[in-house]
């Protein structure tokens, strides 16, 4: 759990970043339309959340800075016995004073008024460049007489690079619980059933034990499902002799996991298949070992490269001289995607990869983000070995950089192939 003071001293180090005689304003997330008057179960802004821990909608943060003297204030929704009886209790003004650690609380109706008072008196205004402002009318009319815009996402997401201990603690019970679910689809009678099958029995798994989402859609793909990356009818039947590729994390107090394995449909890998993944597996191994802060992400991912080439090679996948090969990127057809991404209040996290000078940002203790390397081989591609044609693999793990060195947070989750069959065949 993330204390109130830990929400304060965000605020606090953004405001630090913002010009002297300006306004931020950070927005709640609005309920999203999912078919005619029904919506999509609600999810709050992260970047707002990040600053405040609040998860109501229809509520704003406002920062100001003059004279170098910080103000905050918090804007909820007011109380309304009539809507609350179809919508749920509200927070209220009365109850966010007591609770969250900011100068002034009002409810949303006065934003204007507020925000008015202040734009009159800075120079600068700092709101998300992504965001509909249309509707705020007092934004439109005096946000244009101000010397300077700037989008305040860009600050924010750069302070949710480094995870505190505490968001790291919620990380971990994310994963503790995806470890459940990836082990019990390892332990299940596979045969006969179909995709969805498998991702009813995955988002139970996380309610059951207190993750109230998926972090994303489940991917659920047998066989060769497997080699459209991001996979998510989820609506074949899964058949004997073939993998399956899991990628599946839960949400957990607003924090993301993101687990990745495949597995046999019948508890046994065949030989090609175990060709495969043992590749696969040994390059995960390798690049996780090499993490540790001021290595580069692109380090990480032309290493992964170099490794794939040359074990396609042995494998009769790719055929031709290495250094010609790797120079042509004849792998990245089997290959295309990133070693891997930043994870935390999103599962792709916003935060930056480069700095402000456009040059790629480092490892850095603090930073948790996925290993996920992979091979993809089209049922449809005739210039392979036909024992490895309609085979998908990607192992993925969460990974915190220490100050030393690394911690594989998933570790937990097994992933050779003796321990899968072990678990598989019992």
């Amino acid at each position: 759990m993330i204390e109130e003071i830990e929400y304060k001293q965000r605020r606090v180090a953004l405001a630090k970043h913002l010009k002297n005689s300006s306004v931020g304003v950070v927005f709640s997330s609005g309920y999203k339309i999912r078919s005619n008057d029904t919506e999509y179960p609600y999810r709050q802004n992260s970047n707002f959340y990040y600053l405040t821990g609040l998860k109501e909608d229809k509520s704003i943060l406002l920062l100001i800075k003059i004279n170098k003297r910080i103000k905050t204030i918090l804007f909820v929704e007011k109380k309304d016995a009539k809507k609350e009886l179809w919508s749920g209790k509200r927070l209220g003004e009365k109850e966010a004073k007591k609770r969250f650690l900011v100068d002034e609380v009002f409810t949303t109706d006065s934003f204007e008024v507020k925000l008015k008072e202040f734009l009159l008196q800075c120079r600068a205004l700092y709101f998300d460049f992504s965001l509909d402002y249309s509707k705020v009318k007092i934004l439109k009319r005096y946000a244009k007489n101000l010397s300077t815009h700037k989008n305040i996402a860009l600050l924010i997401n750069n302070m949710r690079l480094i995870k505190s201990s505490a968001e790291i603690d919620i990380i971990k019970k994310a994963i503790s619980i995806t470890t459940e679910a990836h082990h019990t689809l390892m332990s299940i009678n596979k045969l006969g059933r179909d995709e969805y099958e498998l991702q009813a029995s995955v988002e139970y798994s996380f309610k059951s034990k207190g993750a109230y989402n998926d972090a994303y859609t489940s991917i659920i793909a047998g066989g060769d499902n497997a080699n459209t990356l991001h996979y998510v009818q989820n609506n074949q039947k899964l058949q004997d002799k073939e993998l399956i590729l899991i990628d599946a994390g839960c949400e957990y107090d607003y924090y993301a996991s993101d687990i990745t394995r495949t597995i046999p449909v019948n508890g046994k890998f065949t030989k090609a298949q175990k060709e495969l993944y043992n590749l696969v597996l040994d390059i995960e191994q390798k690049i996780i070992k090499m993490i540790k802060p001021k290595i580069k992400r692109s380090k990480l991912q032309k290493e992964s490269e170099k490794l794939l080439c040359k074990g396609m090679i042995k494998l009769g996948i790719l055929k031709g001289e290495y250094k010609q090969l790797i120079k042509d990127k004849a792998h990245k057809k089997y290959y295309p995607h990133g070693i891997g991404h930043w994870m935390g209040l999103d599962v792709h996290d916003e935060c930056p990869y480069k700095d402000s000078k456009g040059k790629e940002i480092a490892l850095k203790e603090g930073v948790v983000l996925t290993i996920e390397p992979g091979i993809y081989c089209s049922a449809d591609d005739k210039t392979i070995p036909k024992r490895y044609r309609g085979i998908g693999i990607r192992i993925e793990d969460d990974i915190l950089v220490t100050k030393d060195g690394y911690e594989n947070l998933s570790i937990a989750i097994v992933k050779n192939v003796k321990e899968i069959e072990s678990i598989s065949l019992n």
